[in-house]
């Protein structure tokens, strides 16, 4: 053990430096503790990935499903309008049904002796 830097000659106790076991021992430990800790975040990584991509997939069929339901909106403003026009030409066309029919009840002789006018007062 001559010319060893971890036998002193003159003390009778043999001086081993354990310095460089420490430094492996705790970079082994630190390594194992980051590969660990990646190994953890990638985990949680994943997870937090999965829980985007639902969460993505839930916004997008909220999406569609708003904009099928806007359209479904305007179809039936769509509708309404046209049944609107409709009640309103057919309102129309009953008052001169109303009218004409009134007009042929006071020509005729047969009608002419009913008064139709004091009856609906």
């Amino acid at each position: 053990m001559e010319g060893s830097p971890e036998v002193e000659e003159e003390d009778t106790f043999t001086n081993i430096s354990l310095a460089d076991d420490i430094v492996e021992t705790r970079s082994a430990t630190l390594y194992s503790s980051e590969d660990s800790e990646y190994s953890k975040m990638n985990s949680d990584m994943d997870v937090i990935d999965h829980d985007n991509q639902i969460e993505l997939e839930e916004k997008t069929r909220l999406i569609n499903q708003v904009l099928e339901l806007q359209h479904t909106l305007e179809d039936l403003s769509a509708r309404v309008d046209a049944v609107k026009e409709e009640n309103l030409k057919l309102k129309s066309e009953n008052q001169v049904l109303g009218q004409y029919i009134e007009n042929l009840m006071s020509a005729s002789s047969v009608f002419q002796t009913t008064d139709t006018k004091s009856k609906r007062k």
